[in-house]
C-alpha cells in the first residue's frame, strides 16, 4: 500500500452550540487549517456540526450561521472541539446535559481527543468526563465552575491544561493557545510556530491568565522586566542568575520578582526553565546536535539535566523528543 493511499489527515470536529462567540468558532478552523505537509496536503480536516441536523445555529452577535453537519459527524472525528456558549440553560446553571446534547456526544467514539475553549468545558463537565481530573475556562467563571462541579480540579490561572485525552483552555483568545499547543504536540515546535506566525499571534504566551485579571493596583508602575527577558533569552546557554536579571532594570531582587510575577504569571527561575525547554526543542527538532551539545545550547548544562527537565515539561526523553519530531520536522510546512 503506498503512502498516497494511507495518508488521512487528522479529523478535528467542532461542536457548534446555539449561542456561540464566533470568534472562538473560527479559531480551530485558523489553526487547524493552516498546517500542510511537504506535498501539500492538508495535515488536519476541520468539519464542524450541531447537535441538530444541518441548518441554523444562532450565535452571541446579530447574525446566525448555517452549518452543513449534524451530530452524526462527531462519529467521525479523531478531535472534539467545543467552543463556548453563552446558551448552554441547564449544562451552565445546573450541570446537566439535555437529551439533544447527551444524544450528540454518546456519538464519539471512545479514545477521541476531547478539547473545550473557554465555557465549552461545561459540556464536558456535565457528561461526567472531568470528574476527577483537572480543568480550566475563562478566570470569570472558574468559581462557579467549581461550585457547581466540585470533583473537578479547577485551576483559575492557567491558559490551557493539556491531560492528555481531555484539554481545557481558558477564555477567548486562550484558545489559539490551546489549537496552537496541540498542533505543536502533533507536528512539533516547527509546525506549530509557522501557524502562529502566519496567524500573527506568539507561538507560545508567558504566564497563564492570572495576569489578565483586574486586580486593584496601589499605583501606576512604568518599569516592567522587558529588558532583562530580552537580555536572558540572548544568552540562555550561559548561567543566568536572578541579580543578573535584577541588575538589567535597575531593581532589587525582591521588586524585580514580584514585578516579573505581576507582568509574566510565574517567577524568573520558572520562565528561564521554560524558555530553555523551547530553545531544547528547536535544536532537537531542526539540529543534529548530539545531546550533550543541545543541552550546553540551551543552558542546561549536561545531558542529564535536560532529560531531568524535558521528562518534567514534556512527559518524554529529549532521545524520544527528537525521534518523534525531527524525521518529520522537515517534511510539514504551512501555508496561509
Amino acid at each position: 500500500m503506498t503512502r498516497e493511499s494511507t495518508f488521512r489527515p487528522h479529523r478535528v470536529v467542532v461542536l457548534a452550540l446555539d449561542g456561540l462567540l464566533p470568534f472562538e468558532l473560527g479559531i480551530p478552523h485558523r489553526i487547524f487549517g493552516r498546517p500542510k505537509d511537504a506535498e501539500g496536503r492538508h495535515l488536519y480536516e476541520v468539519v464542524t456540526c450541531s447537535v441538530r441536523p444541518p441548518g441554523p445555529v444562532e450565535t452571541d452577535a446579530d447574525f446566525s450561521i448555517h452549518v452543513e453537519n449534524g451530530p452524526e459527524a462527531l462519529a467521525t472525528a479523531d478531535t472534539v472541539i467545543v467552543p463556548a456558549s453563552y446558551e448552554m440553560g441547564p449544562v451552565f446553571d445546573e450541570g446537566v446535559l439535555t437529551d439533544e446534547l447527551a444524544a450528540a456526544l454518546a456519538r464519539i467514539r471512545p479514545g477521541t481527543r476531547l478539547a473545550s475553549i473557554c465555557t465549552g468545558v461545561y459540556v464536558f463537565a456535565a457528561a461526567g468526563l472531568l470528574d476527577g481530573r483537572p480543568a480550566t475556562t475563562h478566570w470569570a467563571e472558574a468559581a462557579h465552575l467549581q461550585r457547581l462541579f466540585p470533583r473537578i480540579k479547577v485551576d483559575p490561572d492557567v491558559l490551557f491544561i493539556d491531560d492528555g485525552d481531555i484539554l481545557t483552555s481558558a477564555g477567548v483568545a486562550a484558545g489559539i493557545d490551546l489549537c496552537l499547543h496541540m498542533v505543536r504536540r502533533d507536528h512539533g515546535s516547527a509546525v506549530a510556530n509557522e501557524v502562529a506566525r502566519r496567524t500573527v499571534v506568539p507561538p507560545h504566551r508567558d504566564g497563564g491568565q492570572a495576569q489578565y485579571i483586574h486586580r486593584p493596583v496601589p499605583e501606576p508602575q512604568l518599569a516592567t522586566t522587558t529588558t532583562a527577558r530580552a537580555w536572558a533569552l540572548g544568552r540562555l546557554h550561559e548561567p543566568i542568575q536572578l541579580r543578573d536579571m535584577a541588575e538589567q532594570e535597575a531593581m532589587s531582587v525582591r521588586t524585580f520578582t514580584r514585578r516579573f510575577r505581576e507582568e509574566v504569571g510565574m517567577s524568573p527561575g520558572q520562565w528561564l526553565t521554560q524558555q530553555r525547554v523551547e530553545r531544547a526543542r528547536h535544536l532537537l527538532e531542526s539540529t543534529d546536535l548530539s545531546m550533550d551539545q543541545v543541552a550546553r545550547d540551551a543552558g542546561f548544562g549536561t545531558a542529564q539535566s535536560m532529560r531531568q527537565h524535558l521528562q518534567a515539561a514534556l512527559g518524554v526523553t529529549p532521545t524520544t523528543y527528537r525521534r518523534t519530531f525531527r524525521t518529520g520536522a522537515a517534511d510539514p510546512v504551512v501555508t496561509s
